[in-house]
C-alpha cells in the first residue's frame, strides 16, 4: 500500500507561514495534482512529502508509516524535477542505472531493469548517447526512467514539463498519462498549468496561500466550483463575473446588473436572504441570440475578436465590464458590430458577493 495522509501539516519559515493546518488523504494508485498560482505552497508541500523540507507541524504518513523524520531515501519515493538534473558526462544508460549502481545491485539485474524501463519509455535507441545529444522531451523521459527504475511506492513530479515547448509538453503529458495507466503507482504532480491538471488528474487539490480551496475530480471542480477563486482559476478562457442584485418577481428570481435583468427559476440555488451576488458565466455558455429572442440577453459592441481556429473569442463591454463569449468561427461577428448573446439558467453560476461562496445547492 502506498496511500499518503497529511494530518494538520504546517510549514513556516520563521514568522512566515507557507502551509496552514493542511489535511489531505491520497489513495493507493491515485494520480493527484497540486494546482494553484505561484507562491500558493504546492511545491513546498511536495518537497515535504519527499523529505526535502522539514515539517513544522503535523504528521505525514506514506503506506501507513509516519515519515516525518525519515530521510528521502527511506520513504519509498522517487522524484522528477523541473530541471532534468542528468549527469552530462554519463551515457543515458549510466544515468538511468546510477541509483542501482550505488545500491550495488548485480550488473545482470541492472542491465535487465534498464532495458525494461527504456522499452517502456522509448529510450532504447539512445542508451549509448550523452544527455546533450537528446531533445528536451527525451531528457525528461530519461529523468522519469531514472525515477521509475527504483520501483518506488510513490512518484512525485515537480512541474516536470515547464522547460519544454508547447508541442513537447503535449506529447510528454500523454506519455505520463500512459505511464500511470500501466504502472498504477501513487502519483503526486505539481503544476500551475490547469490543462495538465485537468487532463492528468484523478483528483485536483487546488491551493491558495497554503490552504486547500477545493478538492475534486477535474469535472467536479470545473462544473461545481466552490467559490469565486476556484471559478476564476479553473477554465480557459476565464469565467465572466457580473455583479448582480437579487430580487423576486412572482415565481421567478431576478438578477439585475447594469440595466440588464436576468430572470431565472432559481431552484438550483440557495437565494434566500441574498441581496447581492456574483453571476458567473463561462464564455462557451454564451450562445448567439436569435433575432426574436429577448430573454436573458447580454449585448454590446464587439471591441476585440481573437481567432482560435474552430472558435473565436468575442469580447464586448457590459456596464463598463468586459465580457467574453466563445462562439463557433462561423458565427464570428465583425469588429465593432452589435452582438447579442443569451444565457441558459442550467449553465450559470451564482456566488455570494460577501463571502464568495457558491450558492449552488
Amino acid at each position: 500500500m502506498s496511500a499518503i495522509v497529511c494530518s494538520h501539516v504546517a510549514k513556516s519559515y520563521g514568522a512566515t507561514t507557507v502551509i496552514r493546518d493542511l489535511n489531505l488523504s491520497i489513495e493507493d494508485h491515485e494520480f493527484v495534482v497540486f494546482l494553484g498560482p505561484s507562491g500558493c505552497g504546492k511545491s513546498t508541500l511536495l518537497r515535504m512529502l519527499a523529505g526535502l523540507e522539514d515539517i513544522s507541524g503535523g504528521e505525514v504518513s506514506i503506506g501507513g508509516k509516519v515519515v516525518n523524520d525519515l530521510d528521502p531515501g527511506d520513504r519509498g519515493i522517487a522524484m522528477v524535477f523541473q530541471n532534468y538534473a542528468l549527469y552530462p558526462h554519463m551515457t543515458i544508460f549510466d544515468n538511468i542505472a546510477f541509483g542501482l549502481k550505488r545500491q550495488k545491485v548485480p550488473k545482470a539485474e541492472i542491465q535487465q531493469r534498464v532495458q525494461a524501463v527504456s522499452k517502456t519509455l522509448g529510450l532504447e535507441p539512445y542508451l549509448g548517447r550523452k544527455p546533450a545529444e537528446l531533445s528536451g522531451g527525451q531528457q525528461q523521459r530519461v529523468a522519469i526512467a531514472r525515477a521509475m527504475i527504483k520501483t518506488p511506492k510513490v512518484f512525485l513530479f515537480d512541474e516536470p514539463l515547464s522547460n519544454l515547448d508547447a508541442k513537447l509538453r503535449n506529447h510528454m503529458r500523454v506519455e505520463i498519462a500512459r505511464l500511470h495507466q500501466s504502472l498504477k503507482t501513487t502519483t503526486v504532480y505539481v503544476t500551475h498549468d490547469q490543462l495538465e491538471a485537468m487532463t492528468l488528474a484523478d483528483r485536483i487539490v487546488l491551493l491558495r496561500d497554503g490552504r486547500i480551496e477545493q478538492i475534486g475530480s477535474p469535472a467536479e471542480i470545473y462544473e461545481r466550483p466552490g467559490n469565486l477563486f476556484v471559478a476564476g482559476f479553473i477554465g480557459t478562457p476565464n469565467m465572466n463575473f457580473i455583479d448582480v442584485t437579487v430580487g423576486r418577481s412572482g415565481n421567478q428570481w431576478t438578477l439585475t446588473a447594469a440595466g440588464t435583468v436576468f430572470s431565472i427559476e432559481g431552484s438550483r440555488f440557495s437565494l434566500g436572504g441574498i441581496e447581492q451576488a456574483v453571476l458567473g458565466i463561462r464564455p462557451p455558455d454564451l450562445k448567439t441570440a436569435a433575432h426574436d429572442d429577448g430573454r436573458n440577453l447580454l449585448q454590446g459592441t464587439a471591441d476585440l475578436i481573437e481567432f482560435h481556429g474552430n472558435d473565436a473569442l468575442v469580447t464586448f463591454s457590459l456596464g463598463g465590464k468586459e465580457i467574453s463569449a466563445l462562439v463557433p468561427s462561423r458565427e464570428c461577428p465583425a469588429i465593432r458590430s452589435r452582438v447579442r448573446y443569451t444565457i441558459d439558467e442550467t449553465s450559470i453560476h451564482l456566488f455570494d458577493a460577501k463571502s464568495g461562496v457558491s450558492l449552488l445547492r
